[in-house]
């Protein structure tokens, strides 16, 4: 009886504090303190497990990632990555906006985020397509589209709050009787496993931006492809494409972790943008500094608040549940992925990406696990589906960033990108029905 009151007073004030408008960051909190105080908790223990949230080496990663993607920006060499990817376009149909979902790959290898990447992308490639007689609203809808790739082509931001996100969930004694013993949920891990479920969606993406584009005309240059320009544009952006090499290779064999990656990514950035490209000014890092402190600040407000809200969920049992309730309804692996899949497309176009992993992932991940379903496995397919929420109204951020590139309406940008959302669904399902597009890579590499 107690613990359906706590469930009542969590989701009640949590819900109805959203209906009136509040952010997200406040009505976690007052929601999860409203039941501390219903339960004659000491408030001090509200406190202790926010602090303990944000004091965990693995999320030191999330302001050096933002920072090096800021600073990349400045250092000019994002736009020497999108150079490199426009130099491949050539007479191919739709070769501008196929270059538009390589440089957001590209982009994605170093920024972690996805507005991040829609901004930095879309600010250099929007204009360019304009000008090769793309219509503004398609070009904005294929960089809001690929933009989310931000978030799953590793490094990534959501990836980081996963991995500390289900740190404590152990898998259920049963379920480990039965499928044997689970892997931790590494970061490093999870970063090696979404390399080929971000391929298999900018695979989607180029082909469906392909019979847009010939439906609608769009076609290549005429000029065809100049080697000479490819080598040109190698030798120019040589300092750029070895960003990520660095970033990831480093943590692939092992020499760094994650957090110490992001470091490496703001030094390097740093030499390159002062002493290679000598495009950095001090007032750059400034404004850097000040994106940054900001954008982290807001990130860790909600992480604060979610995590008390996650352990109130645990302690009042409502993962397991939920867990027993979905498997009462259907023991079918495949109807569960489409009801999770479907779940968090819907709870992507309202909420926050981090927020939804934060409050989520201890309701879900319990499911997972009773099913035999790999956690890292499982995590990638929750930021893949979550990543499609950036391009889905009314949340979608990375329409809002496109719409203020281009100046073109969010509703226009909302129907053009359609096609790339229904794109992205199926590649999601196709990630989540074979599971060794995720896991080959990790299992090869002896993860």
């Amino acid at each position: 009886m107690v613990e359906s009151s706590v469930v009542l007073i969590l989701f009640g004030s949590f819900l109805a504090l959203l209906l009136l408008g509040a952010p997200i960051s406040v009505s976690l909190g007052v929601s999860a303190l409203a039941s501390f105080l219903y339960l004659g908790e000491n408030p001090i223990k509200f406190v202790q497990i926010a602090f303990t949230s944000v004091g965990s080496f693995p999320l030191m990663a999330l302001p050096a990632f933002i920072l090096a993607g800021a600073l990349m920006e400045a250092a000019g060499i994002s736009k020497r990555l999108v150079d490199l990817a426009e130099s491949f376009a050539g007479p191919f149909t739709g070769g501008m906006s196929a270059a538009t979902v390589m440089a957001c790959m590209f982009f994605g290898a170093i920024s972690g985020s996805g507005p991040a990447t829609t901004a930095a992308v879309g600010m250099l490639m929007i204009p360019a397509m304009v000008e090769r007689g793309y219509g503004k609203g398609y070009a904005s809808a294929i960089t809001a589209s690929s933009g989310g790739l931000g978030v799953v082509i590793p490094p990534s931001i959501p990836m980081v709050i996963f991995g500390i996100s289900a740190i404590g969930l152990m898998a259920p004694p049963e379920a480990v009787a039965e499928h044997g013993q689970f892997q931790s949920v590494s970061i490093p891990k999870l970063f090696i496993a979404g390399f080929f479920p971000g391929l298999v969606l900018s695979c989607g993406l180029l082909t469906m931006n392909y019979f847009l584009c010939k439906k609608q005309n769009y076609t290549g240059t005429t000029d065809g492809w100049s080697g000479a320009n490819i080598l040109a544009m190698l030798r120019k952006g040589t300092w750029s494409v070895l960003a990520p090499i660095v970033i990831l290779g480093g943590i692939y064999s092992g020499l760094f972790t994650p957090t110490e990656s992001a470091i490496v990514a703001i030094f390097y950035t740093l030499i390159i943008g002062f002493f290679v490209h000598r495009e950095l000014k001090i007032k750059d890092v400034l404004r850097s500094l000040e994106t940054t402190t900001w954008l982290t600040g807001r990130v860790l407000l909600i992480l604060f608040t979610a995590t008390v809200f996650g352990r109130l969920l645990v302690e009042n049992q409502i993962p397991a549940i939920v867990a027993s309730s979905m498997l009462e309804l259907t023991s079918n692996i495949y109807l569960i992925w489409a009801l999770i899949i479907f779940f968090l497309l819907f709870v992507g176009m309202f909420m926050e990406t981090l927020a939804a992993i934060l409050i989520l992932t201890p309701v879900l991940l319990p499911v997972a696990y009773s099913l035999g379903i790999d956690p890292v496995h499982f995590g990638i397919v929750v930021v893949c589906c979550l990543s499609i929420g950036f391009q889905t109204p009314p949340l979608g951020e990375n329409l809002f960033i496109a719409s203020g590139v281009s100046g073109t309406s969010i509703e226009e940008i909302s129907v053009r990108a359609l096609p790339f959302a229904l794109t992205s669904v199926v590649a999601v399902f196709i990630i989540a029905f074979v599971p060794e597009i995720t896991l080959f890579l990790p299992r090869l590499l002896g993860y």
